[in-house]
């Protein structure tokens, strides 16, 4: 496909340090795209705020504000920065150094780096993780996928379609290292629920099921939003709820390998849903709602159940439902459609089409 292996620059979220948690499933993202990069013989060189922790990767640490993330702002937002933009310093060292790649892949959904695509002269591919937010980042996703042909990738066709002239988006999914999730056929009587303590994921919605069906609910992920914590345990001081923290992936997956479903329930469209990923990869079956990113992975009736949109009782039946999916199907399902290795084919499919756009222009 490439006449020789590629040099390419990966510019990181600015929301959080990688390995924080703070940047939600694009860390596990742009993790698993660096290793599977680098299986295939590219050089990667991973720009991303200071304090991260990347292994076995080069990685580059730049001091600066964080930004606030995109979730919380209405769709007529104006464009803002911190003063000391730590995207800013990521995006000036890419500008100084970009001659020495082939490619330059932007992880941020941020209009700092859409807006500096014209002005360099290496190319630059986006990934981009939420679906549309503002209007102002609908203006500036559309003007480069439109100037750049090939430029803008996303993660699911539920997410293309929540942006103006989705027809030119790639959909290259997602894939992870399976080898690191453990397939454990015999779970213990508990549900598990993955993600950013924060309005948009309905965290509410599962705990309202864990108490309807008095099965023990265990959650995981980064505590984003305390306050939204504390209204879920004052409003169900009874449900079967435990709070397990932020665990990186060798110890989440353990944990998430006992449970009998992963619950997905999340009030917006999710671009894609990465822990229904891993929890397949265990052989845990998913409950989700129909909406995003999730409704493209589960097999209805085969490795989950779908769901309709924030209904309670849906949940609740679908968990009653749980002994008539098999678990090894739902490894079986992971390791077919979801590899590193299917990954990297579409990923590479699409640098290609990058390079040899900008090769006939």
């Amino acid at each position: 496909m490439f006449q020789k292996p590629l040099n390419l620059l990966f510019l990181s979220t600015s929301v959080g340090p990688l390995g924080s948690g703070l940047g939600g499933g694009v860390e596990l993202t742009l993790r698993n795209m660096a290793q599977m990069m680098q299986q295939r013989g590219h050089e990667v060189t991973v720009v991303a705020p200071a304090g991260s922790v990347l292994p076995d990767s080069s990685l580059v640490e730049v001091f600066g504000d964080l930004h606030p993330t995109a979730q919380n702002e209405g769709r007529d937002a104006w464009i803002a920065m911190p003063p000391n933009s730590v995207l800013a310093g990521m995006w000036n060292y890419a500008s100084q150094v970009q001659d020495n790649y082939d490619l330059i892949l932007n992880f941020a959904y941020d209009w700092l780096p859409f807006y500096l695509t014209p002005t360099l002269a290496t190319p630059v591919a986006h990934l981009v993780s939420m679906g549309s937010l503002t209007h102002a980042m609908d203006r500036i996703i559309t003007q480069v996928a439109e100037q750049f042909p090939h430029a803008i990738a996303v993660h699911s066709r539920a997410q293309a379609e929540t942006f103006p002239d989705s027809d030119r988006f790639w959909v290259v999914s997602n894939g992870f290292d399976l080898q690191q999730y453990n397939f454990c056929a015999e779970p213990e009587n508990t549900l598990g629920w993955v993600g950013r303590l924060a309005p948009e994921k309905g965290l509410e919605d599962a705990v309202v099921a864990a108490q309807v069906t008095n099965i023990p609910l265990k959650i995981w992920g980064v505590l984003q939003d305390v306050a939204y914590w504390h209204d879920i345990c004052d409003q169900y001081p009874d449900a079967p709820v435990s709070y397990e923290g932020f665990l990186p992936t060798a110890e989440l997956q353990q944990a998430l390998g006992q449970c009998r479903a992963l619950l997905m329930t999340p009030k917006w469209v999710e671009a894609f849903g990465n822990v229904a990923i891993e929890a397949l990869a265990c052989g845990v079956p998913v409950i989700a709602y129909q909406r995003g990113g999730p409704a493209e992975i589960v097999q209805h009736g085969k490795t989950g159940w779908l769901v309709e949109p924030d209904s309670i009782q849906g949940l609740v039946d679908a968990i009653a439902q749980l002994d008539q999916i098999d678990r090894l199907t739902c490894r079986r399902y992971a390791e077919a459609e979801y590899s590193l290795q299917a990954m990297s084919d579409r990923v590479e499919r699409w640098f290609a089409a990058i390079l040899n756009q900008r090769m006939m222009g």
